[in-house]
Protein backbone atom coordinates (compact mmCIF):
# COMPACT_ATOMS: atom_id res chain seq x y z
CA UNK A 1 0.00 0.00 0.00
CA UNK A 2 1.43 3.36 -0.98
CA UNK A 3 1.34 5.87 1.88
CA UNK A 4 0.54 8.60 -0.63
CA UNK A 5 -3.04 7.35 -0.72
CA UNK A 6 -5.67 7.04 2.03
CA UNK A 7 -5.64 3.77 3.96
CA UNK A 8 -8.49 1.39 3.02
CA UNK A 9 -11.54 2.03 5.16
CA UNK A 10 -10.41 5.47 6.24
CA UNK A 11 -13.37 7.88 6.31
CA UNK A 12 -13.70 11.08 4.37
CA UNK A 13 -12.18 13.84 6.47
CA UNK A 14 -14.59 16.41 7.88
CA UNK A 15 -12.53 18.90 9.86
CA UNK A 16 -15.62 20.81 10.99
CA UNK A 17 -17.12 17.70 12.56
CA UNK A 18 -13.82 16.78 14.20
CA UNK A 19 -13.51 20.32 15.55
CA UNK A 20 -16.96 20.11 17.13
CA UNK A 21 -16.05 16.81 18.79
CA UNK A 22 -12.96 18.34 20.39
CA UNK A 23 -14.76 21.56 21.30
CA UNK A 24 -17.27 19.51 23.30
CA UNK A 25 -14.51 17.44 24.85
CA UNK A 26 -12.35 20.37 25.96
CA UNK A 27 -14.14 21.00 29.27
CA UNK A 28 -13.63 17.43 30.51
CA UNK A 29 -10.31 16.61 28.86
CA UNK A 30 -8.42 16.84 32.15
CA UNK A 31 -10.17 13.64 33.23
CA UNK A 32 -8.26 11.65 30.57
CA UNK A 33 -5.18 13.87 30.19
CA UNK A 34 -3.12 11.51 32.36
CA UNK A 35 -2.15 9.60 29.22
CA UNK A 36 -0.91 12.60 27.23
CA UNK A 37 0.97 13.91 30.25
CA UNK A 38 2.70 10.58 30.78
CA UNK A 39 3.70 10.37 27.11
CA UNK A 40 4.90 13.99 27.14
CA UNK A 41 7.29 13.09 29.97
CA UNK A 42 8.60 10.12 27.99
CA UNK A 43 9.08 12.33 24.94
CA UNK A 44 11.02 14.84 27.03
CA UNK A 45 13.31 12.05 28.22
CA UNK A 46 14.02 11.13 24.59
CA UNK A 47 14.65 14.76 23.74
CA UNK A 48 17.42 14.93 26.35
CA UNK A 49 19.56 12.69 24.15
CA UNK A 50 19.22 14.95 21.10
CA UNK A 51 21.38 18.05 20.71
CA UNK A 52 19.05 20.77 19.51
CA UNK A 53 18.78 24.47 20.33
CA UNK A 54 15.86 25.80 18.27
CA UNK A 55 15.14 29.47 17.74
CA UNK A 56 11.40 28.77 17.43
CA UNK A 57 9.12 25.91 18.52
CA UNK A 58 5.65 24.80 17.43
CA UNK A 59 3.45 22.45 19.48
CA UNK A 60 1.08 20.85 16.97
CA UNK A 61 -2.14 19.63 18.51
CA UNK A 62 -1.35 21.47 21.73
CA UNK A 63 -4.84 20.84 23.14
CA UNK A 64 -5.26 22.60 26.51
CA UNK A 65 -1.58 23.58 26.51
CA UNK A 66 -0.19 21.12 29.03
CA UNK A 67 3.13 20.71 27.17
CA UNK A 68 3.82 24.42 26.63
CA UNK A 69 5.35 25.25 30.05
CA UNK A 70 7.82 22.38 29.77
CA UNK A 71 8.79 23.34 26.23
CA UNK A 72 9.45 26.89 27.44
CA UNK A 73 11.51 25.58 30.33
CA UNK A 74 13.53 23.32 28.01
CA UNK A 75 14.09 26.12 25.44
CA UNK A 76 13.90 29.38 27.43
CA UNK A 77 15.13 31.60 24.61
CA UNK A 78 12.79 30.23 21.94
CA UNK A 79 9.26 31.57 21.44
CA UNK A 80 6.83 28.65 21.67
CA UNK A 81 3.73 28.57 19.49
CA UNK A 82 0.72 26.26 19.75
CA UNK A 83 -1.81 25.15 17.18
CA UNK A 84 -4.93 23.01 17.44
CA UNK A 85 -8.05 22.36 15.41
CA UNK A 86 -10.31 23.05 18.40
CA UNK A 87 -10.96 26.64 19.44
CA UNK A 88 -12.23 25.50 22.83
CA UNK A 89 -8.95 23.66 23.45
CA UNK A 90 -6.98 26.76 22.44
CA UNK A 91 -9.02 28.92 24.79
CA UNK A 92 -8.04 26.59 27.61
CA UNK A 93 -4.41 26.74 26.45
CA UNK A 94 -4.46 30.54 26.52
CA UNK A 95 -5.97 30.54 30.02
CA UNK A 96 -3.45 27.94 31.12
CA UNK A 97 -0.60 30.01 29.78
CA UNK A 98 -1.80 33.32 31.25
CA UNK A 99 -1.44 31.96 34.76
CA UNK A 100 2.32 31.47 34.54
CA UNK A 101 4.56 34.34 33.46
CA UNK A 102 7.48 33.69 35.80
CA UNK A 103 9.43 32.20 32.89
CA UNK A 104 9.69 35.67 31.31
CA UNK A 105 12.37 36.84 33.72
CA UNK A 106 14.77 34.35 32.14
CA UNK A 107 14.32 35.77 28.62
CA UNK A 108 16.52 38.42 27.00
CA UNK A 109 14.71 41.74 26.84
CA UNK A 110 14.57 41.65 23.04
CA UNK A 111 12.76 38.28 23.03
CA UNK A 112 10.39 39.42 25.77
CA UNK A 113 9.41 42.42 23.65
CA UNK A 114 8.96 40.20 20.60
CA UNK A 115 6.63 37.88 22.48
CA UNK A 116 4.44 40.74 23.69
CA UNK A 117 1.98 40.33 26.52
CA UNK A 118 0.44 37.03 25.49
CA UNK A 119 3.47 34.76 25.63
CA UNK A 120 3.29 31.91 23.09
CA UNK A 121 1.13 32.51 20.05
CA UNK A 122 -1.81 30.26 19.22
CA UNK A 123 -3.42 29.42 15.90
CA UNK A 124 -6.51 27.38 15.09
CA UNK A 125 -5.64 25.18 12.13
CA UNK A 126 -5.81 21.80 10.45
CA UNK A 127 -2.54 19.85 10.66
CA UNK A 128 -2.38 19.66 6.88
CA UNK A 129 -3.04 23.40 6.35
CA UNK A 130 -0.92 25.35 8.79
CA UNK A 131 -1.11 29.19 8.67
CA UNK A 132 2.67 29.62 8.95
CA UNK A 133 5.36 30.62 6.49
CA UNK A 134 7.72 28.11 4.95
CA UNK A 135 10.59 27.17 7.30
CA UNK A 136 9.11 29.15 10.20
CA UNK A 137 10.21 26.74 12.97
CA UNK A 138 13.28 24.78 14.01
CA UNK A 139 11.48 22.30 16.26
CA UNK A 140 8.06 20.73 15.69
CA UNK A 141 6.55 18.87 18.66
CA UNK A 142 3.35 16.81 18.57
CA UNK A 143 2.12 14.68 21.46
CA UNK A 144 -0.59 12.06 20.77
CA UNK A 145 -2.34 14.12 18.10
CA UNK A 146 -1.32 12.81 14.67
CA UNK A 147 -3.71 9.83 14.75
CA UNK A 148 -6.74 12.16 14.66
CA UNK A 149 -5.98 13.03 11.03
CA UNK A 150 -6.85 10.39 8.40
CA UNK A 151 -4.09 11.55 6.01
CA UNK A 152 -0.77 11.54 7.89
CA UNK A 153 1.06 11.60 4.56
CA UNK A 154 -0.42 15.05 3.87
CA UNK A 155 0.31 16.14 7.43
CA UNK A 156 3.98 15.19 7.15
CA UNK A 157 4.24 17.15 3.92
CA UNK A 158 2.86 20.26 5.60
CA UNK A 159 5.04 19.80 8.67
CA UNK A 160 8.05 19.50 6.40
CA UNK A 161 7.06 22.79 4.74
CA UNK A 162 7.03 24.85 7.96
CA UNK A 163 10.20 23.24 9.36
CA UNK A 164 13.60 24.74 8.61
CA UNK A 165 16.24 22.64 6.89
CA UNK A 166 18.03 20.54 9.53
CA UNK A 167 15.15 21.26 11.92
CA UNK A 168 13.77 18.50 14.14
CA UNK A 169 10.33 16.90 14.13
CA UNK A 170 9.43 14.98 17.29
CA UNK A 171 6.07 13.29 17.74
CA UNK A 172 4.09 10.53 19.40
CA UNK A 173 0.95 8.85 18.12
CA UNK A 174 -1.16 5.74 18.66
CA UNK A 175 -0.49 2.46 16.84
CA UNK A 176 -2.73 -0.38 15.56
CA UNK A 177 -2.96 -2.34 18.84
CA UNK A 178 -4.56 0.62 20.60
CA UNK A 179 -8.01 -0.17 22.05
CA UNK A 180 -7.84 -3.73 20.75
CA UNK A 181 -10.01 -4.95 23.66
CA UNK A 182 -12.79 -2.56 22.68
CA UNK A 183 -12.48 -3.51 19.03
CA UNK A 184 -12.77 -7.19 19.95
CA UNK A 185 -15.76 -6.62 22.22
CA UNK A 186 -17.61 -4.78 19.47
CA UNK A 187 -16.84 -7.58 16.99
CA UNK A 188 -18.39 -10.11 19.39
CA UNK A 189 -21.50 -7.99 19.86
CA UNK A 190 -22.00 -7.47 16.14
CA UNK A 191 -21.53 -11.17 15.37
CA UNK A 192 -23.88 -12.29 18.16
CA UNK A 193 -26.65 -9.90 17.12
CA UNK A 194 -26.28 -10.23 13.36
CA UNK A 195 -25.65 -6.55 12.72
CA UNK A 196 -23.27 -5.19 10.06
CA UNK A 197 -19.68 -4.65 11.12
CA UNK A 198 -18.85 -0.97 11.51
CA UNK A 199 -15.63 0.77 12.58
CA UNK A 200 -15.65 1.80 16.23
CA UNK A 201 -12.06 2.95 16.67
CA UNK A 202 -9.63 4.82 14.46
CA UNK A 203 -7.72 2.80 11.87
CA UNK A 204 -4.40 3.55 13.55
CA UNK A 205 -1.36 3.63 11.24
CA UNK A 206 1.53 1.17 11.62
CA UNK A 207 4.92 2.46 12.78
CA UNK A 208 6.71 1.28 9.62
CA UNK A 209 4.19 3.04 7.37
CA UNK A 210 4.77 6.27 9.30
CA UNK A 211 8.53 5.91 8.83
CA UNK A 212 8.05 5.46 5.08
CA UNK A 213 5.84 8.55 4.96
CA UNK A 214 8.50 10.62 6.71
CA UNK A 215 11.13 9.70 4.12
CA UNK A 216 8.75 10.28 1.21
CA UNK A 217 8.00 13.76 2.56
CA UNK A 218 11.57 14.99 2.80
CA UNK A 219 12.68 13.88 6.28
CA UNK A 220 15.91 12.01 6.93
CA UNK A 221 17.28 9.72 9.62
CA UNK A 222 13.84 8.82 11.00
CA UNK A 223 14.04 7.06 14.34
CA UNK A 224 10.89 5.11 15.24
CA UNK A 225 10.11 2.98 18.27
CA UNK A 226 7.06 1.84 20.15
CA UNK A 227 5.90 0.57 23.51
CA UNK A 228 2.67 -0.83 24.86
CA UNK A 229 0.92 0.68 27.87
CA UNK A 230 -2.05 -0.83 29.64
CA UNK A 231 -4.67 1.14 31.54
CA UNK A 232 -6.94 -0.91 33.82
CA UNK A 233 -10.52 -0.12 34.80
CA UNK A 234 -12.78 -1.27 37.59
CA UNK A 235 -15.94 -1.01 35.46
CA UNK A 236 -16.81 -1.16 31.76
CA UNK A 237 -18.78 2.07 32.14
CA UNK A 238 -15.69 3.99 33.25
CA UNK A 239 -13.66 2.50 30.39
CA UNK A 240 -16.25 3.54 27.82
CA UNK A 241 -16.56 7.02 29.33
CA UNK A 242 -12.82 7.56 28.97
CA UNK A 243 -12.82 6.22 25.42
CA UNK A 244 -15.54 8.73 24.50
CA UNK A 245 -13.47 11.56 25.96
CA UNK A 246 -10.41 10.41 24.03
CA UNK A 247 -12.50 10.07 20.88
CA UNK A 248 -12.18 6.49 19.70
CA UNK A 249 -13.85 7.27 16.40
CA UNK A 250 -14.09 11.04 15.81
CA UNK A 251 -14.97 10.93 12.11
CA UNK A 252 -18.38 11.79 10.75
CA UNK A 253 -21.00 9.16 10.03
CA UNK A 254 -24.65 9.27 8.98
CA UNK A 255 -26.99 9.55 11.96
CA UNK A 256 -30.72 9.86 12.25
CA UNK A 257 -32.05 13.08 13.78
CA UNK A 258 -33.10 11.11 16.87
CA UNK A 259 -29.60 9.73 17.39
CA UNK A 260 -27.92 13.08 16.93
CA UNK A 261 -29.90 14.36 19.91
CA UNK A 262 -29.46 11.21 21.99
CA UNK A 263 -25.74 10.68 21.40
CA UNK A 264 -23.83 13.93 21.90
CA UNK A 265 -20.42 12.26 21.71
CA UNK A 266 -21.06 10.95 18.20
CA UNK A 267 -21.03 7.24 19.02
CA UNK A 268 -22.21 4.51 18.64
CA UNK A 269 -23.38 4.39 14.99
CA UNK A 270 -26.90 4.10 13.67
CA UNK A 271 -28.41 0.67 14.39
CA UNK A 272 -26.10 0.08 17.38
CA UNK A 273 -27.34 2.80 19.70
CA UNK A 274 -30.00 0.72 21.41
CA UNK A 275 -29.75 -0.11 25.07
CA UNK A 276 -29.76 -3.80 24.19
CA UNK A 277 -26.58 -3.60 22.15
CA UNK A 278 -24.87 -1.29 24.59
CA UNK A 279 -25.68 -3.72 27.38
CA UNK A 280 -24.19 -6.49 25.28
CA UNK A 281 -21.03 -4.41 24.84
CA UNK A 282 -20.77 -3.92 28.60
CA UNK A 283 -21.19 -7.68 29.09
CA UNK A 284 -18.48 -8.41 26.51
CA UNK A 285 -16.09 -6.11 28.37
CA UNK A 286 -17.04 -7.68 31.71
CA UNK A 287 -16.03 -11.06 30.29
CA UNK A 288 -12.56 -9.65 29.66
CA UNK A 289 -11.75 -9.03 33.33
CA UNK A 290 -8.23 -10.17 34.15
CA UNK A 291 -8.17 -13.40 36.12
CA UNK A 292 -4.54 -13.43 37.27
CA UNK A 293 -1.74 -11.12 38.31
CA UNK A 294 -1.64 -7.90 40.33
CA UNK A 295 -4.50 -6.38 38.29
CA UNK A 296 -6.83 -9.37 38.59
CA UNK A 297 -10.46 -8.36 38.50
CA UNK A 298 -9.91 -5.26 36.37
CA UNK A 299 -10.52 -4.68 32.66
CA UNK A 300 -7.44 -3.87 30.59
CA UNK A 301 -7.29 -1.36 27.77
CA UNK A 302 -4.19 -1.36 25.54
CA UNK A 303 -2.43 1.65 24.07
CA UNK A 304 0.34 1.14 21.52
CA UNK A 305 2.47 4.28 21.68
CA UNK A 306 4.60 5.12 18.66
CA UNK A 307 7.45 7.61 19.04
CA UNK A 308 9.21 9.21 16.11
CA UNK A 309 11.72 11.89 15.36
CA UNK A 310 13.39 12.95 12.14
CA UNK A 311 15.29 15.86 10.63
CA UNK A 312 14.24 17.91 7.65
CA UNK A 313 16.57 16.88 4.87
CA UNK A 314 18.65 19.31 2.86
CA UNK A 315 17.01 19.69 -0.58
CA UNK A 316 18.63 17.47 -3.22
CA UNK A 317 17.23 19.37 -6.20
CA UNK A 318 16.37 22.96 -7.08
CA UNK A 319 12.85 24.08 -7.97
CA UNK A 320 13.85 23.57 -11.62
CA UNK A 321 14.88 19.96 -10.94
CA UNK A 322 18.66 20.47 -10.96
CA UNK A 323 20.65 18.34 -8.52
CA UNK A 324 22.30 20.00 -5.51
CA UNK A 325 25.64 18.76 -4.17
CA UNK A 326 26.93 20.33 -0.98
CA UNK A 327 30.67 20.99 -0.77
CA UNK A 328 30.93 19.11 2.50
CA UNK A 329 29.41 16.01 0.84
CA UNK A 330 31.98 15.79 -1.97
CA UNK A 331 34.05 12.65 -1.51
CA UNK A 332 31.62 11.19 1.01
CA UNK A 333 28.78 8.76 0.59
CA UNK A 334 26.23 11.41 1.46
CA UNK A 335 25.15 13.72 4.26
CA UNK A 336 25.50 12.45 7.81
CA UNK A 337 24.42 13.74 11.18
CA UNK A 338 26.02 13.31 14.58
CA UNK A 339 23.41 12.48 17.15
Amino acid sequence: MSPSHPRPGRPAYDSRYLRRIFDRRAATFDEVAFLTREIAERMRERLEYIKVNPASVLDMGCGPGDDLPNLRERFPEAPVFGTDLSLAMLERARAHDAGDTSWRRFLPASIGRALGARGPRFAQADFAELPFAREAFELLWSNLALHWHPRPDLVFGEWQRVLKVNGLLMFSTLGPDTLKELRGAWAEVEAAHGVPTRPHVIDFVDMHDLGDMLVENGFEIPVMDQETLTVTYKTPEKLLADVRRWGAYPFNRTFSVREIHEDHEGDPPEGLASRRLNRALVDALEARRLKDGPNAGTIALTFEIIYGHAWKAVPRTTAEGHGIVRIEDIGRGGPTRNR
